[in-house]
């Protein structure tokens, strides 16, 4: 009996037309990776649980897919923790991989790996697929690609200004007008633990804050009374959930809510420099907000932290991120402290702001440039050597590859989005030319090879 043809939940096919639009996307950050002097490295698609497991917070832990042993590995496992119903327990037992949960984990641990081979700073881009056990929704997919970019071996704050004007020369090339660049650091949210007393709680308080935009206000105070953060702490971070004002004013309101906190001010002088960096490199398209509910679920993260929002007329989460981290590198043994800061861009859902947008370019629906009629096996062969020379000077050129009527051919290169045609039958091989229609206009001129070459070269 034949399976049902699907795929797994989460997951897609990409037609053409959707690689051809990705591969634009791509083109795009990679161009400008290479110009911000990032070198590219690719990591294996599955890693060894360890590497993964721990660095993500539970949260991110829960959405790790993980891969069986090979084998018959219920036989090897133990009796009491198949008997226990524990399932981390049975999990470290019969899953030593896992596919992995971004690209940044992987990258430490590479650097780790190869840190004789190195030249510090390193600056790396990456583009591969990761995979998350999520729940499949608008631009949330268990499988995607992620575009990210990495400095390591440096704390300087003007990796940060760079990565900003990284961004905003991506989204500048793609004409994404709108884009927010939202910025928050750490330090910040360390230092409002600080002053409300709850720096034992802080990845509960700082998971809890940046769901603001999903929950609202009143579920993230739910969820950190919840987590044991008292009603008092909560009175006195009020102000920062109705902080408004530019970036200065934003300032000014932090350093007098941190004025306690040693660790909370070096956070705000931190944005300082940075912002101040920006006022005499200003962006193109990008705007620059400062948000201080800005968290972000990773436990890494030790300095400034970003997050992308598309254009508000978009409904759409977060298009890219990232932030400083200041000692990944040690969780896989690297004794000496290691800075990095990295950011990344979300290809799946910047693909669906500009197609919302309508902001792909009409020429990346051209994967041919000309077809030739086929009128016969004589015909054929006489077409077949011009599409030798186009291709040869670069032209994307195809012969249809049966003699079908002329109407079904044509309808062909119409619903290809093919924008020119060439006939060629007897007439024409007796004069040496070819019969060359422009599809748009429908008008139509003889040329003979050489002048064909050049009109579809230009």
């Amino acid at each position: 009996m034949a399976s049902k043809a699907s795929i797994p939940k989460g997951t897609r096919d990409f037609s053409p037309l959707e690689v051809s639009r990705r591969h634009y996307i791509i083109s795009a950050i990679e161009k400008h990776f290479k110009t911000f002097g990032f070198q590219p490295i690719e990591t294996p698609t599955f890693e060894n649980s360890e590497t993964l497991m721990g660095k993500y917070g539970d949260e991110g832990d829960r959405l790790i897919f993980k891969i069986l042993n090979s084998g018959d590995f219920l036989r090897k496992l133990n009796s009491d923790v198949y008997s226990s119903q524990d399932s981390l327990k049975l999990s470290t037992q019969i899953s030593e991989k896992a596919l992995k949960y971004d690209l940044t984990v992987p990258f430490a641990r590479y650097v780790v790996q190869h840190q004789n081979e190195i030249d510090f700073p390193f600056k790396r881009y990456q583009i591969q697929s990761v995979f998350r056990a999520d729940r499949p929704q608008k631009g949330r997919f268990r499988e995607f690609l992620q575009c990210d970019a990495d400095v390591i071996g440096s704390d300087s704050l003007w990796q940060e200004v760079e990565f900003i004007q990284l961004y905003d020369a991506v989204f500048s090339s793609l004409g994404l007008e709108g884009v927010t660049i939202k910025m928050n650091n750490r330090k910040i949210l360390s230092g409002l633990a600080e002053v409300i007393e709850e720096s034992d709680k802080l990845v509960d308080f700082t998971v809890a804050l940046d769901k603001l935009d999903k929950i609202g206000e009143e579920g993230v105070k739910k969820e950190m009374l919840d987590k044991g953060i008292s009603e008092n702490a909560l009175k006195n971070i009020q102000p920062i959930f109705s902080l408004e004002g530019d970036f200065s004013t934003r300032i000014k309101l932090l350093k007098s809510l941190l004025s306690n906190s040693e660790v909370g001010q070096k956070g705000i002088q931190e944005l300082e420099f940075i912002e101040k960096a920006l006022q005499s490199l200003p962006l193109k398209m990008a705007k620059l907000d400062l948000d201080v509910t800005l968290a972000r679920g990773l436990n890494y993260y030790t300095g400034a932290i970003f997050e992308i929002s598309a254009p508000e007329k978009v409904k759409m989460g977060s298009i890219g991120g990232g932030g400083r981290y200041d000692d990944l590198t040690g969780i896989f043994g690297l004794k000496n402290k290691m800075s990095g800061v990295g950011v990344s861009f979300g290809l799946d859902r910047i693909y669906l702001v500009l197609e919302e947008l309508d902001l792909f370019p009409k020429a990346i629906e051209e994967s041919t440039k000309v077809l030739f009629i086929n009128f016969g096996e004589e015909e054929a062969l006489y077409a077949l050597k011009a599409v030798n020379a186009l291709r040869t000077s670069s032209v994307a050129a195809e012969l249809y590859p049966d003699a079908a009527k002329m109407k079904k051919q044509m309808t062909y290169a119409d619903k290809r989005n093919i924008p020119y045609v060439v006939l060629a039958g007897s007439t024409e091989m007796e004069s040496e030319v070819y019969n060359f229609k422009d599809m748009n206009s429908g008008e139509q001129e003889s040329f003979n090879l050489e002048e064909l070459i050049n009109k579809l070269s230009n």
